[in-house]
Parts: C-alpha cells; sequence; structure tokens
C-alpha cells in the first residue's frame, strides 16, 4: 500500500508525514511538492518525494501514480484559484486510478455560509462524482488562526473580537493532523464525513482561558464588523485579509463554525489537547521566536 501526501512542506501536510512515519514505513510513504528540494528531510528518510504542482495536471499524473491512498490539503488562495486546483488533483487522481482520497474540508461544508465554504462544496462535490472512495476532514479551525491575537495581548492589547457570542471548535494543527493520519493508515473510513472539532467555545472564553495561561485579565473589546475592519487595517493588514477576517468573524457569530461533534476525539483515541495546554504551548512558541 502507497500513501501519499499533497502540500507536506507545509504546516499541517509536515505534521501529518511525521505522524505518519510513527506508524507506517518511510518505503510505503510519498509526498507530492511543488519545490522538492524542501522535501529532502522527507527523502533521507526514505519517502519517495515527487513534484507536483496543482496548476500543472501532467505534473500531478506522475507524481499520483501507483498511489492508493491519497490526502489532497486542501491549498492557499482566492476561491477560483483554489477550486481550479482541487478540481485538476482530483481529476488527476481519477486518471491516476486512486483507490482512497482523503480531503482537508472546512466544518459544516455543505450548509456553510462562510464565504471560503464554496471551495471545500465543490471540492467535495467533485471527489464524490469520481466515486472513489472517500473521506471527508471537516477541520473546524486552527487554535494557530489565532496566533496574531494572542501576540497582541502579550504587547498589552485587548482581544479584540466582532464574533460576539458566537461559538467555535478549536484545536491545534497537531491535533488535526494525526485524525488525518489516522485515516490515512486505518481501515473503515470509506465514504464517510467527519465533522472534527475541540470543544466548544466563545472568544470571551477563549480569551478567559489565555488569561489563565498568562495569569493575567485579557480586556475583550466586542466591536461591529466595520469597527473590527478599521483595527485590523491600522495593524496593517491587506485589504484581502481584512475581508476574509471579517467574513470569518460574521460567520463566527451566525454560528457557521458552532458544530457539536465528538469526531477529532474518536479519530484521536484520546480527547482533544485540552485548550490550557495548547495555549502555553502557542505562548511558548511566540516567545521563543520574539526572543
Amino acid at each position: 500500500m502507497k500513501i501519499l501526501v499533497t502540500g507536506a512542506t507545509g504546516k499541517l501536510g509536515t505534521k501529518v508525514v511525521e505522524t505518519l512515519l510513527k506508524s507506517v514505513p518511510a518505503s510505503e510513504l510519498a509526498v507530492s511538492v511543488r519545490q522538492p528540494e524542501k522535501a529532502e528531510h522527507f527523502r533521507a528518510q526514505g519517502i519517495d518525494v515527487r513534484y507536483g504542482d496543482f496548476d500543472r495536471p501532467e505534473t500531478l499524473d506522475t507524481a499520483f501514480q501507483g498511489i492508493d491512498r491519497l490526502l489532497i490539503i486542501s491549498t492557499d488562495g482566492d476561491n477560483e484559484t483554489r477550486i481550479r486546483q482541487h478540481t485538476n488533483a482530483v481529476k488527476a487522481a481519477q486518471r491516476a486510478q486512486v483507490r482512497f482520497i482523503a480531503y482537508t474540508s472546512l466544518a459544516n461544508a455543505s450548509k456553510s455560509r462562510l464565504a471560503l465554504a464554496e471551495v471545500h462544496r465543490v471540492t467535495e462535490e467533485a471527489i464524490a462524482n469520481t466515486g472513489i472512495p472517500y473521506s471527508f476532514l471537516r477541520n473546524n479551525w486552527y487554535l494557530e488562526n489565532e496566533l496574531g491575537t494572542i501576540q497582541a495581548v502579550l504587547t498589552g492589547s485587548p482581544w479584540v473580537t466582532s464574533a460576539g457570542t458566537g461559538k467555535v471548535g478549536w484545536a491545534l494543527r497537531q491535533d488535526y493532523a494525526e485524525a488525518a493520519a489516522a485515516v490515512l493508515a486505518g481501515d473503515g473510513h470509506e465514504n464517510t464525513i467527519y465533522e472534527l472539532s475541540g470543544p466548544l467555545m466563545t472568544q470571551e472564553e477563549l480569551a478567559s482561558a489565555l488569561g489563565g495561561v498568562l495569569c493575567q485579565e485579557v480586556p475583550m473589546q466586542q466591536v461591529d464588523d466595520a469597527a473590527y475592519a478599521d483595527i485590523m487595517r491600522k495593524a496593517g493588514l491587506p485589504d484581502p485579509l481584512v475581508s476574509f477576517l471579517v467574513d470569518i468573524q460574521r460567520g463566527i457569530r451566525e454560528g457557521s463554525l458552532e458544530v457539536e461533534s465528538n469526531d477529532l476525539e474518536k479519530l484521536l483515541g484520546r480527547p482533544v489537547t485540552r485548550i490550557h495546554e495548547a495555549l502555553t504551548q502557542l505562548v511558548r512558541d511566540i516567545k521563543r521566536t520574539t526572543h
């Protein structure tokens, strides 16, 4: 059996491959990357490193050849770019006669009103239409997505949000990576949809948990979308990113990420990393990189 992970030098992909190495022989693992020179550390461990560019379908035909189980990690970019790239990958998987596709999707992708949900909806449909057995890994929200806010708090700013009392199922990227590895290396995951989520929390509860880690009170600043956009612009963020973040905040406020599920726990075979422990880890990482 040969397993391939796309985007394997990215933040999530790296963790998925590292986790797989604990249970799968390196000789059964392959990675598809746009810059193979960045994957030399994988090659040195005996992993098959292949060149694959989602914008060049012919490279994917070669990269996916002889692969039994494939993990397509969603790419970055605007919706149009991502849909084109994902479609290329799905078609290449079909041509290469891959036997199983796992895909990193988004919470409640088929019904979500978040702008970025369209990418995942279209990709899930494209995969389902191939007839290849699949598993949709609907990741809720990475706790690492809050690093900017945590950094701002560490420099004395309040926790700023326009998400109101909307709840999110935050979890560490490592937890999502281990769940993906469990699906790739395990049995019985054909034609499954997993809603992968940590315990649901409001922004206020997350800020309070951060306060517990820092042994100080973290002040909250609840604002409307316009004020939130203004604050983000003043922090130096470009307009496309500001629009994206405002849409996320609105989506959270409207319940888009409030998906209750213990699928993540089940795939991990353990509880999701507790929020206090996860935040402690992130704060430690921030301090390490800024000193």
